[in-house]
C-alpha cells in the first residue's frame, strides 16, 4: 500500500454521560480538556480529516473546539441510539479521498500518539481492511477499518453493535500488538477520572 494513503477519524462523542453525571468531553484533563487531549493525540499521530460527532453538551463542545480544525457533526437521537449510529453519521462526513477510518471513544483521554501512528502504520503496509490494537491479548480502541467496509457498517441494524461488525469480519481483522493498557481504558464514572486523570 502507499504511505500517502489518507486515513481520518470519527470520535464517538454523542454519549450521555450518565455515569459520569457531568459532561464527559469537557472534564479537565491535565493542561486541557478530555475531548481536546483527544483530538491534539490524533493529530500528532498523523490523522486527518477528524470527525466528532457530538450528543449531549454540543454547544460546550463545539465551543471548546471551533479553532480545532476538524469537522463537527451532531447525532440528533443521541439519547436513543448507541454508537453504531453515531459512527454511521461520522462516516457520511468522511471526505471521499478518505482511505480509512480510526474509530476512536469521546472519553478515552489516556489515548497515546504512538498507538495512532502504529495503527495507521500497519494499514498503509497492506495487513488487513480492519487493524485493531491488543494488550495482553485483548483488544481496545482505537481501532481501524477500511473504506471498502464502510458500506457493512453503514447498512448495519440498529439493533446490532460494532462487536457484531467485528465478529462478522473477524478474518480481515489484523491485530496489532501495543505495549501500553490505555487502549484498554475510558472514563465511565467519577471513580475512573478520579484514578485517571493526570
Amino acid at each position: 500500500m502507499d504511505d500517502a494513503l489518507l486515513v481520518g477519524a470519527v470520535i464517538l462523542g454523542a454519549g450521555r454521560s450518565q455515569r459520569m453525571g457531568v459532561p464527559k468531553l469537557t472534564l479537565p484533563w491535565g493542561n486541557t480538556t478530555v475531548i481536546e487531549n483527544i483530538v491534539s493525540v490524533l493529530k500528532m499521530g498523523g490523522v486527518s480529516p477528524i470527525v466528532l460527532v457530538t450528543g449531549g453538551a454540543r454547544t460546550e463542545v463545539e465551543n471548546l473546539l471551533k479553532d480545532a480544525g476538524i469537522c463537527l457533526a451532531h447525532n440528533p437521537e443521541y439519547a436513543h441510539t448507541q454508537m453504531l449510529e453515531t459512527l454511521q453519521i461520522g462516516l457520511r462526513g468522511m471526505p471521499a479521498e478518505v482511505s480509512a477510518c480510526l474509530i476512536v471513544l469521546g472519553d478515552q483521554p489516556q489515548i497515546e500518539h504512538e498507538t495512532v501512528e502504529k495503527l495507521l502504520a500497519e494499514y498503509r503496509s497492506g495487513k488487513g481492511d480492519i487493524v485493531v490494537p491488543s494488550y495482553n491479548m485483548k483488544r481496545g480502541h482505537p481501532w481501524l477499518v477500511g473504506k471498502n467496509l464502510w458500506e457493512a457498517i453503514e447498512t448495519m441494524e440498529s439493533t446490532e453493535t460494532l462487536r457484531d461488525f467485528l465478529f462478522k469480519y473477524s478474518n480481515n481483522i489484523h491485530y496489532v500488538e501495543v505495549n501500553s493498557n490505555s487502549i484498554l481504558m475510558d472514563l465511565d464514572t467519577p471513580e475512573d477520572y478520579q484514578n485517571q486523570h493526570p
